[in-house]
Parts: C-alpha cells; sequence; structure tokens
C-alpha cells in the first residue's frame, strides 16, 4: 500500500506534498510547529487537516498490519488466488479487508462445519457448480450412510453458509439496505417519557440525524426502547440468488437457502455492523461537533486586565463570591443569598457594595449555572439602583466544579473551599477565557451533545487537539502563563512547563528568547517546537512578542529594512517562500497584537429581561452558546436559551451549520414564540440582520 498516493487522493494534494509532510510528523515535528513555520513544505496545509492526516495515516497502517496478518493466513491454507489477493491489497478500511477474509477464518463448530465432518462439503459444491438438479440428486442418491433428508439439510447449511460469508454478498446487501432499509424504534420494556418521541420512530436509513441515533441508543441502552432494522426481505433473497447465478432448475432450492442463510446468518450480522456504523458515524458526528463549538470558545475575547467579582449561582447555599485582580490574583470572597429560599437581598447588595468600592471591581462575572438567571436579575437590579459604573456577564460555569475539586484547583488554592475556587474560576474565565479553560478537561466543558455517550479516548484525544491548536494560534506569554497553558505549547511536556514556571519564579521574567534554553529540559529540540508560540510581551527584542520564529529572524530583520537591502539580500528574502514572508509581515505590523480581539469584544451587560417580557417580534442581541445539527443555542438574555432552528440557518442542501454559525457569534434576532410552560423560547433572525 502506498500510504502517500492514497492519502494525495483523499485530501487532493500533491503527493510530494504529502511525503514531504509525512517526513516531517516522523521526524517528530508537531501538527502546530509544521502548520506554523513549515507552509512551504506542506503548502500551507492547514492545522486541522494535518490532523486528520495524521489520524488517516495512522488507520491506514492499522489497516496494512492487518492485511498482512490476512494474507498470511490464508497462504497458510493454500488458498491465496492472485484474484483474492488483488482484492486484499485493495482493501482500505478495515471492514472490507474482514469481508475478504471472513471465509477463511478459523470457524467455531457450526451446522455447516457438522456438516462438512459428515463428509458432504463434495456435494455442496456440486449443488454450487454448474450441473443440473438432477445431477445433482443423483449424487445424493449414490452418497451413502445418511438419509437423505438429513444430507440435503447438511448441504443447505453449508452452502447457507457459504452465502453468508460471501464478500460479494454482503457488500451488496448492505448497499442496499443502507439506501432502502429503514430503521425503527418501538418501546421497551422499561419506557421512559425522555424518549417518547422515539417509541413509534421509524425512518429510512440513509435519513436518520445522528443526534437521532446517539438518543435511540441511549434509549435502547437504558430498556427504554427496542431497535431493529427492516428491509425487504424477498428482494435481498432475489438479490442473494442473482449473485450466485444458480442453474435455473436449482432456482428453487438455492431461494429456500438464501432465505435460511439471510435470516439466520446473514441478516442478524449485518444488522450488527449496520448499527455499529451508524454508531461510529454518529459519534463521530458528535465529536466533530464538540470540537466545532470548543475552538470558538477557547477564542472567545479575553476581558483583559480589569478587577473582576465572580459569583457562582446557587439557592440554597447562596452565591459564592470571590474577587480577583487585573492579574487573576484572588483578593477576596464572601457568600450572599439574594435568591430563594433565603432571599437576604439588602445583605447581599451590601456585601457586593463593599466589595467593590474595596477593591475597585469594574466587571461581574455570573456562572451560567443553577440561579444564575435570579442572580443576573439581582445584579441588575443593583448596577440600576446604585447608578453603578459595573457591567456584567454571564459567562458558561460547565466544568468549573471539575476544576475546584481537581489536583490542580487544589495546588492552586489549598486554603479556600472548593465552591470558592469555583467563583475565582467563573471570575477569570472572563478575563481570559483560553487561559482558564484548559485547567479543565475539554470533555467536561458544555458545548456538544451526547459526550457521555462516546468513546471517551477519541473524544479527549480530538478535543486535546482542539485546545493544543487554539493555544498555539493565539501564543502564550510565557512571563505570565500557567503549568496548564504551557503543557499546551508545542514542543512543551508538562515536567517542562513546570521548570518553566520554576525558573521565572527562581530568575524573574524572561526578557529574551534565548534565555528559554537555560530552562532544564528545553533543549535544542523543543526550543524549535515551541520558541515562536512563547512570546515575551516587553522583552529586549520586538521580534520576540510575535510570532515570528527565531529561525526567521534574519529573514524579519531585512523586511524591517527592505527598502535598503543589496542584490544579495534581496534574493535571500526571495528563498525564504512567499508564505514565510508574507506571515512575517503580517506580524510586523501589529506586534504583539492577540487575534481573539480586546475588551470591547466581550458581550457585557447592564440590563436583564424577563421571560414575561418576551412577545412575538421583539428584537434582541444574542450570542450564540452551542451549535448542534439541529440548529444554534442563543444567549438573549433570559433565563432560558432561544433555539434559532436549522431550517432558519441554512436553505435546504445549502451545506453545514458549522460553517454559517459557531459559538460567540452576535446576533440580531426577534422572539418567534414563547412556551413558558416547557420553558422554550424559538426565535429567528432579525429582519435587518445580515
Amino acid at each position: 500500500m502506498n500510504i502517500a498516493q492514497i492519502l494525495s487522493q483523499e485530501f487532493n494534494t500533491p503527493v510530494d506534498k504529502i511525503e514531504a509532510t509525512l517526513k516531517l510528523l516522523e521526524e517528530g515535528n508537531t501538527v502546530p510547529f509544521i502548520a506554523r513555520y513549515r507552509k512551504e513544505v506542506t503548502g500551507n496545509l492547514q492545522d486541522e487537516v494535518l490532523r486528520k492526516m495524521e489520524s488517516r495515516k495512522a488507520d491506514l497502517e492499522k489497516v496494512d498490519e492487518r492485511r498482512q496478518t490476512v494474507l498470511n493466513t490464508i497462504e497458510g491454507q493454500g488458498k491465496l488466488t492472485d484474484e483474492l489477493k488483488k482484492e486484499i491489497d485493495g482493501a482500505l478500511d478495515l471492514q472490507t479487508l474482514e469481508d475478504l477474509y471472513r471465509p477463511y477464518k478459523p470457524k467455531r463448530r457450526t451446522r455447516a462445519t457438522i456438516a462438512e465432518e459428515k463428509g458432504l462439503r463434495p456435494l455442496a459444491e456440486n449443488f454450487m457448480g454448474e450441473g443440473t438438479m438432477e445431477e445433482f440428486l443423483q449424487s445424493v442418491e449414490s452418497f451413502e450412510g445418511l438419509p437423505k433428508e438429513e444430507i440435503l439439510e447438511g448441504v443447505s447449511d453449508i452452502v447457507a453458509e457459504e452465502m453468508a460469508n460471501d464478500a460479494g454478498v454482503r457488500r451488496l446487501l448492505k448497499s442496499y439496505i443502507r439506501r432502502r432499509g429503514k430503521l425503527i424504534s418501538e418501546v421497551g420494556k422499561e419506557p421512559n417519557p425522555d424518549y417518547a418521541m422515539y417509541e413509534t420512530f421509524s425512518a429510512p436509513f440513509k435519513d436518520v440525524k445522528n443526534h437521532n441515533i446517539l438518543a435511540i441508543n441511549r434509549g435502547e441502552n437504558e430498556g427504554a426502547l427496542r431497535v431493529k432494522i427492516e428491509c425487504d426481505e424477498d428482494t435481498l433473497v432475489s438479490m442473494m440468488c442473482q449473485i450466485l447465478k444458480p442453474v435455473k432448475d436449482k432456482r428453487e432450492m438455492m431461494e429456500t437457502i438464501a432465505r435460511d442463510a439471510l435470516s439466520r446468518l446473514l441478516f442478524p450480522s449485518l444488522e450488527r455492523e449496520l448499527r455499529r456504523d451508524l454508531k461510529e458515524q454518529a459519534e463521530e458526528s458528535a465529536i466533530e461537533v464538540f470540537a466545532a463549538n470548543l475552538k470558538p470558545l477557547l477564542l472567545l475575547p479575553p476581558l483583559g486586565h480589569k478587577v473582576v467579582l465572580g459569583i457562582d449561582p446557587g439557592y440554597r447555599t447562596g452565591c459564592k463570591v470571590a474577587v480577583v485582580d487585573e492579574n487573576g490574583k484572588f483578593l477576596d470572597n464572601s457568600v450572599i443569598y439574594p435568591v430563594p429560599p433565603m432571599q437576604k437581598i439588602a445583605e447581599a447588595k451590601k456585601i457586593i457594595m463593599d466589595l467593590a468600592k474595596k477593591y475597585g471591581v469594574e466587571v461581574i462575572a455570573i456562572g451560567s449555572g443553577t440561579a444564575s438567571y435570579e442572580t443576573e436579575q439581582f445584579v441588575a437590579e443593583l448596577i440600576a439602583e446604585k447608578n453603578l459604573d459595573i457591567s456584567y456577564a454571564i459567562v458558561n460555569e460547565d466544568g468549573a466544579s471539575v476544576y475546584s475539586a481537581s489536583e490542580l484547583g487544589i495546588e492552586e488554592f489549598p486554603d479556600l473551599d472548593v465552591t470558592v475556587r469555583g467563583a475565582i474560576s467563573i471570575a477569570r474565565r472572563l478575563q481570559d477565557p483560553l487561559a482558564e479553560l484548559v485547567k479543565i478537561e475539554p470533555r467536561h466543558i458544555g458545548v456538544g451533545q451526547y459526550q457521555h455517550d462516546l468513546n471517551k479516548k477519541a473524544l479527549d484525544d480530538r478535543l486535546e487537539g482542539v485546545v493544543e491548536s487554539a493555544v498555539n494560534e493565539v501564543g502564550v506569554d510565557i512571563n505570565l502563563a500557567s503549568v496548564p497553558l504551557l503543557s499546551f505549547v508545542s514542543g512543551i511536556a508538562s515536567n517542562v512547563a513546570k521548570n518553566i514556571v520554576s525558573y521565572r519564579e527562581e530568575n524573574g521574567a524572561f526578557t529574551d528568547r534565548k534565555q528559554f534554553k537555560k530552562v532544564k529540559g528545553l533543549g535544542e529540540k523543543a526550543f524549535k517546537q515551541s520558541a515562536g508560540f512563547l512570546r515575551i510581551a516587553s522583552g529586549d527584542n520586538v521580534l520576540d512578542q510575535t510570532g515570528v520564529h527565531p529561525e526567521s529572524y534574519p529573514i524579519a530583520e531585512l523586511i524591517m529594512r527592505e527598502g535598503e537591502l543589496n542584490e544579495e539580500e534581496r534574493k535571500q528574502l526571495e528563498e525564504a517562500g512567499n508564505y514565510t514572508v508574507e506571515d512575517i509581515r503580517n506580524e510586523l505590523k501589529k506586534p504583539g497584537r492577540d487575534i481573539r480581539g480586546g475588551s470591547d469584544d466581550v458581550g457585557l451587560r447592564r440590563t436583564a429581561l424577563t421571560m414575561e417580557e418576551l412577545t412575538p417580534g421583539l428584537e434582541l442581541d444574542g450570542v450564540v452558546t452551542n451549535v448542534v445539527d439541529f440548529g444554534a443555542f442563543v444567549d438573549i438574555g433570559v433565563k432560558k436559551e432561544g433555539l434559532l432552528h436549522v431550517s432558519r440557518i441554512l436553505k435546504r442542501g445549502q451545506g453545514s451549520i458549522y460553517n454559517k454559525l459557531k459559538v460567540g457569534d452576535r446576533l440580531k434576532v426577534q422572539i418567534l414564540e414563547v412556551d413558558k410552560e416547557r420553558g422554550r423560547i424559538s426565535i429567528d433572525y432579525a429582519p435587518k440582520h445580515s
């Protein structure tokens, strides 16, 4: 198998670029480094494409390894023909390979093997041959030692198993079921109202949505649903006979055998494979949804250096409050009870006012969980009542409790209660979402669906890649970054990240990128992979605060004095490559800029709405909080998010919703319908939305 050739076709990229890219990966270069600093070599392949290519390469290598085992086994049986070898060599996925190998696998004892033990294999081959039915029956009559009925049953069992194991039959039937079959779900032994819509569910196999598949599978696992695939049996039997092409007068017996093979062996097996394919497809889609939503969340604009009061809302146990300074350093904490059942509103107002005055609070960050809406109402009322020069924002708090109870949370704040750590995390998430969110396992950040039903390793691997991509896309201030943030920098292992922080604490701030090599464990290889992503905000060299890699400093210096270059220097600039030169020019335009934007891009509020104030036609500003297959959830400033249905985002056949909207997008929307009983809000784009 020529992996580079296959990847070239699949990724529509010249094979020489694929080979060069694979060489870079094999040499231990990271995806962020290759994507950012080896564009000339790869032809400007993006981070996302490189990750998919790396994953596909690993899949093809697994197929190749399995292929060798299959070939060796069949060859050892003396059954490897040139035609079969060609088919096996052409297989590009494990399922195709296993279908080809199926007839040659060591078998457990079956009805067919029992028949073979009785010596009936030659008769079965006679039946499948070109002779007439009369000739076959004469062979049966001349077979000694067994009753005719038992002989015919044994032959049928052997032929049925041959049919069920035939790669061509399996491939054709599977394709037909995908096109014409139906997925059916019915009420199970333990009915659950959560799955009511799936108790009489029936849809063409090819049209079942991925989120439907995940919901149905969960319902089946909980015993609430029974699930099956249906397809016209007569058509499938006819297709089997067409492939095997029986002699005309054998057709009736062949159809009987095919029907038995289908119901007893083939369909149950294909149903398992097809259900597994659906599950893998749905899981892969859900993981991609999670990834598509996670990156824009990580890249939300940072509030920056402002004093923030974080509130982790709660009913019975109160709202935990924590104040952090402009650099995220913890200053103070308290507990307030502005919401039911306590509703100590006057006391809560006094506590907030005292903290705001003492520390110069500029913004309040309110967690999005339980009691968030009531807490927002309280904060908005306080700001209006006291005419405070303070804004507030609702912050996604998913995963904050995980961080609070984690080893990292305990290590950062060993003397604080777990709930106070949560309030600190909420405040810091507003200051710098990326720096705080990297402290949490990505799957705990609620921007997907059914994450608890997905393959944990596949989900974690994909999301860690997204975090790594985001961190390196933004870059990291080496003098401020935490160990978790540094650990996602290209080429920096967690132990080296700790060593960077230790070096900083012992020797003071880094002033030059050359100093990075003094850190224990940060040798030449790690320096090469990481240096361009580690920034020094106020160092000795202006290039140290940019994404320009130290290896390209000579080129950057030529660009900075481009008007006075001699012929040899101009030639150097040309040889550097268009991608490299263009990237350096962009970095030099705004040294130290943050690609995420600034505090002006953060959605701050001073007032709040109630559900009662929502009426059809009302236009509001909203922020996308989650995007899923069936639509986008939009925060419009009330307790419940509005649902912008996919049909209002895309025209039929227009493309993917994930190419139209992302987490953090700001929209002008209008209310369509408010269902107060069910707590649902339907929205559409406002008429003037562009």
